[in-house]
Order: structure tokens, then C-alpha cells, then sequence
């Protein structure tokens, strides 16, 4: 049975891990028309997987104290024990925050954390600030995958220009060994984030929270079909804002929207491929399922 490898979901104890300012910005303006429920749970997820469907997710909290978001490692490595053939846990920093070098080495060392997982906006820093060179270094040397955020935000507080997938481009110059992932293919700024992708062997985006602005998901896959990145684009979902059935949906009938027209069509065997693709071995992640 081919399996699903989510590399983007989120875990949290809700509302308790926000601030009251981040929960009324998310349910006003995260989702167009749509009232915002960010309960996550175990439960919550398997229910939409797609009956024969196997899957393994990438699990994580978010730390951003600017904006009002603070999971903390323990109650993720905690559902992981829960589930341990099911999640492999990442941890969290936000580096403008003091100790912040103590809960990464944590994390990795003492709580067995498998990546890193950044929210630059959130927090307000530049991923290519010299302050996280040793964030940088450490995920080199101990081979953990980041994923940051890139693109979209909802905060008012969170500054624009952190989370501008661009800001990847003197990262990955400099820590060329360093296994980068964009959340979101950087939407609404794709361009920049599938040319960073392009030019540098270890930098990838993943498709996570955009297959529900229909347009701007199927011109962005368009993108990436023509500048010749489907093998950098790695499936996600950002549960608990949406999931692998919904995903999974819209990735199968993108080519609907341009039935009629001289449009482009995607390739729906790299959509498949893509859905199946093996995440694991791109990242040198252990799988959960080994004894």
C-alpha cells in the first residue's frame, strides 16, 4: 500500500496555546468565509483519511511570541510516544526569544525531535540574520530537516518581509548542506519561492494550506510544472486548517477549472507521484514503522 508522508501538521492543545489576540486574527482573516476551528487531534485527522489510504505526518507545535503562539516541545514529543508509528515530532524555536539555543538542543538531544520547524513572521526575524547561523550549523551537523513559513500571513504584528520566501535564497548560499522546506510553496509568493527551490540542490517547498485559493493553487502548480520542479515539491496538508482528503481532492481535479479553455493542463502523473512521494528518504528521515 503506498503511503502518504504528510510533512506538515500541526499539534496543539486549543485554545490553550494562544493568545486571545491570535485567536480572533485567525478566525477574522486566516480563512476568506469561513469560520477557523484549529482543534488538532488524533482523532480529528484520521477521521479524513481516504479509506486505503496509509500515512505517516510530520508533526509539530509553533513557537512565535510576537504573534501570540507558543506550543511547547514536550506536548509534542508527547504525542508522538502516543502515536510512534504514526508521527515523527519536530521541534520548535523562536529565536528572539532568550534559552532559545538550550530548548533546540533539548528538543533534538533529550526529547529525540527528528527537525526544526521555524515561524519567522510569527516571531519577527529573518531566517538569514547571523543570529540563527548557529540554528543553521546545528541543523547541518545533526542532519535535521527546517521547515519555516513562507508567505501568507494573518497577524498584524507579524512583519511581511520575514516571511518573503526570497529570504531563503542567502541561507541556503550559505548552509548549502542544510535540508530546507518552504511551508505553503510560499504563496502568494510562488515565483520567488520555486526559483529558490530550483537553484539549490537542498531546498524544497511543500504544498501545505493552499489548495482552498483555487486560482492561486493551480497558477502556482503551474509554475512549478514549468520551471521543472515537481520532484522539489513535497505534500502537506497544515492540519488542523486543512486536511489529506480535502488536499488530495483538490490536487485530483485541479485540471477541472481549465475544462474548455486553452489554458495549461497539469500533469496528473506528477500530481500522483507527488502525493506517494517517498519524504522520507528525501530528508533522511527514520520511519516509524521500522522495528
Amino acid at each position: 500500500m503506498p503511503t502518504i508522508i504528510d510533512v506538515h501538521s500541526h499539534v496543539w492543545k486549543f485554545p490553550d496555546h494562544f493568545t486571545d489576540d491570535f485567536r480572533a486574527q485567525a478566525s477574522e482573516r486566516a480563512k476568506a468565509d469561513e469560520e477557523l476551528d484549529l482543534t488538532s487531534t488524533h482523532e480529528g485527522y484520521e477521521a479524513t483519511v481516504p479509506d486505503g489510504e496509509d500515512y505517516i505526518r510530520i508533526v509539530f507545535g509553533g513557537k512565535g511570541r510576537l504573534s501570540g503562539i507558543w506550543v511547547d516541545d514536550n506536548y509534542v514529543a508527547d504525542f508522538v510516544k502516543q502515536h510512534p508509528k504514526k508521527a515523527i515530532g519536530f521541534l520548535a524555536v523562536d529565536p528572539t526569544q532568550p534559552n532559545w539555543q538550550e530548548e533546540m538542543e533539548y528538543g533534538h538531544q533529550e526529547l529525540g525531535m527528528c527537525g526544526i520547524k521555524l515561524m519567522p513572521m510569527y516571531a519577527g526575524f529573518m531566517p538569514q540574520d547571523t543570529l540563527l547561523d548557529p540554528l543553521w550549523s546545528y541543523a547541518t551537523k545533526h542532519n535535521l530537516p527546517v521547515l519555516l513559513h513562507t508567505g501568507t500571513n494573518f497577524a498584524s504584528q507579524s512583519p511581511l518581509e520575514c516571511t518573503l520566501p526570497r529570504n531563503v535564497d542567502p541561507v541556503a548560499a550559505k548552509f548549502p548542506e542544510a535540508k530546507i522546506i518552504m511551508a505553503h510553496v510560499g504563496h502568494p509568493y510562488s515565483g520567488d519561492c520555486i526559483v529558490t527551490a530550483r537553484k539549490h540542490r537542498n531546498v524544497y517547498a511543500d504544498i501545505s494550506a493552499i489548495h482552498y485559493r483555487p486560482f492561486q493553487f493551480y497558477n502556482t502548480m503551474v509554475l512549478v510544472q514549468e520551471y521543472g520542479i515537481w520532484d522539489k515539491i513535497l505534500y502537506g496538508t497544515d492540519y488542523p486548517f486543512t486536511t489529506i482528503k480535502a488536499t488530495n481532492d483538490h490536487l485530483r481535479s485541479i485540471n477541472d477549472m481549465v475544462q474548455g479553455t486553452h489554458l495549461p493542463r497539469l500533469d496528473e502523473d506528477e500530481i500522483e507521484t507527488m502525493i506517494y512521494r517517498d519524504t522520507l528518504a528525501i530528508l533522511e528521515l527514520p520511519d516509524p514503522r521500522s522495528p
